[in-house]
């Protein structure tokens, strides 16, 4: 249905090392200014608290700790991410892992070249979640050096509350973005959908589907983001906790679910699981889109368009 008197409004910041957007309609241009500010200033407050390259941020205290395989107490939304880590980790069997972050200091995405199997053997040993003791609102770690990433929840989390601080502040027609992590608050003005382009991970510019969504939320993973080529061959930024090297069967994965959070977690649980990722998936249900490192794709929500 559509509402009366709605204006289309638009802004672009940068935050969390991408580039982000929110779109919406609204009755004036102080509503949507409002909004814009209430997301804005939420994104960065969570970018201050969860950033691993800010020294100043709770995670990385949480990291000082987790050096000298110490102690620390966490608050009530920090508690809250932990547990939903914990969630995926159970539901990966064990391949959704926040503590397999300390690995990227083997793989230089910028620099290129294979690291060294030593170095891959040393991180992996501080590597597991099973090495963590997780009581609210105790974390402690049984091995120093070990580190804490919320990569792959905080930004999906940001997107989700992001939706919800619109849609208090009277926002019913809108969308998130941020660097590719969407959450539909409501269809456009005219009740059309929303088209969310799905990019291809062989050809930046390129699309591969787009999706009509007039609510919930789109997440992707995929080894393109940051990626290199040795001998012809891509090496991409999903790291397989247990062996320490990236994934070598699906090149892409996009999920679209209630809340940006989940989808976030099963493209990427899906990209881990490499053969039995397409399996996972569709055991999931949730409308999805995969293409593996050969080209060939599938998901169920390109059948419903056929």
């Amino acid at each position: 249905m559509q509402q009366n008197n709605l204006k289309y409004f638009r802004t672009e910041f940068r935050a969390m090392g991408t580039p982000c957007e929110i779109q919406l309609f609204a009755p004036t241009q102080t509503k949507a200014n409002n909004a814009f500010l209430a997301v804005i200033a939420d994104v960065e407050r969570l970018e201050a608290r969860y950033s691993r390259y800010k020294p100043d941020s709770f995670l990385s205290a949480i990291n000082r700790a987790a050096a000298i395989g110490g102690t620390i107490n966490v608050d009530d939304e920090t508690a809250s991410l932990l547990d939903y880590a914990v969630t995926c980790h159970e539901q990966s069997d064990g391949l959704f892992d926040i503590t397999s972050g300390i690995l990227r200091h083997a793989w230089k995405f910028d620099k290129g070249g294979l690291p060294e199997q030593s170095l891959v053997d040393e991180l992996r040993d501080k590597v597991g979640w099973h090495k963590v003791s997780w009581k609210r609102p105790v974390l402690a770690f049984s091995v120093p050096g070990m580190e804490i990433d919320f990569g792959g929840v905080v930004k999906e989390y940001a997107v989700d509350r992001a939706a919800s601080l619109c849609y208090g502040l009277g926002i019913r027609r809108g969308v998130i973005n941020l660097g590719g992590d969407i959450k539909v608050i409501g269809p456009r003005d005219d009740g059309s959908p929303w088209q969310v382009g799905i990019r291809h991970p062989r050809s930046k510019d390129a699309l591969l589907d787009t999706v009509q969504l007039y609510e919930g939320a789109l997440a992707s993973s995929g080894d393109y983001e940051r990626c290199i080529m040795v001998d012809g061959v891509r090496y991409g930024h999903v790291l397989n906790p247990k062996t320490g090297w990236p994934v070598r069967h699906l090149a892409a994965v996009s999920v679209v679910a209630d809340f940006c959070v989940v989808a976030g977690s099963a493209s990427t649980i899906a990209m881990l699981k490499e053969d039995r990722g397409v399996e996972w998936l569709q055991d999931l249900g949730l409308p999805h889109l995969w293409v593996d490192v050969r080209g060939e794709k599938g998901g169920f929500w390109i059948k419903k368009q056929l």
